[in-house]
């Protein structure tokens, strides 16, 4: 569907160029966005899983029920009684709304009094490749502040931007990850920011001298 996987080049008026071409060039792409709503009431979550189709309820195990959209939006909701719910999966903030908004009118179609309201995203995970290998002890020694890199237990560095929840996980390989942004727009700048400290800490590829023939 139109708006299934956002990229940079659907820029907002906002943004600047530069920031535009940055995104661009590491093919930034939203991965996951994670929304909360209100539905307004208390929600009977045995009706939910034995009315509706894809639906599931096991208390054991999670204490919400789970519902899942497949066509034409892949999405999953976790409602619980107390009327919360969170939308996971979609590709953009707008899917994500669309995809609430289908969840509350299957609620509604069993006769459970959902009403919509609260919307907000929570979190928008997005990847991107500088396309070169980085020197991640070099990104952690000359960023300690905000860099932690630990490859015993995990195989990427951890970056923690200033001033904001944005983090981003960056890998040997030029491959990055940024979680924690609340709009396209907080993780477009979070790609603006890191990328020159990247570039900073790029991997030179090493020459190998080639010995004279021995004569």
């Amino acid at each position: 569907p139109q708006g299934a996987q956002e990229r940079c080049s659907s820029a907002d008026s906002s943004m600047s160029d530069l920031t535009e071409e940055i995104c661009m060039r590491v093919g930034l792409r939203v991965q996951n966005v994670v929304s909360t709503a209100n539905l307004g009431h208390k929600m009977e979550l045995r009706t939910i899983a034995t009315s509706i189709r894809n639906a599931e309820y096991t208390p054991k195990r999670y204490p919400a029920a789970i519902l899942r959209l497949r066509n034409p939006l892949r999405a999953t909701a976790l409602i619980y009684a107390s009327g919360k719910m969170v939308v996971l999966g979609c590709k953009s903030e707008q899917d994500s709304r669309r995809a609430a908004q289908v969840f509350e009118r299957l609620l509604k179609k069993i006769d459970l009094p959902a009403a919509l309201r609260e919307f907000k995203v929570q979190n928008m995970v997005g990847t991107g490749d500088m396309h070169f290998p980085i020197r991640l002890e070099k990104l952690v020694y000359t960023h300690a502040k905000f860099a932690s890199y630990e490859p015993e237990v995990f195989p990427g560095l951890v970056y923690r931007m200033q001033a904001s929840k944005i983090v981003v996980l960056v890998f040997v390989t030029g491959k990055f990850v940024v979680t924690g942004a609340k709009s396209l727009e907080d993780l477009k700048r979070a790609v603006e920011k890191i990328h020159p400290v990247l570039v900073e800490c790029r991997k030179e590829d090493i020459v190998v001298p080639v010995a004279p023939p021995v004569t």
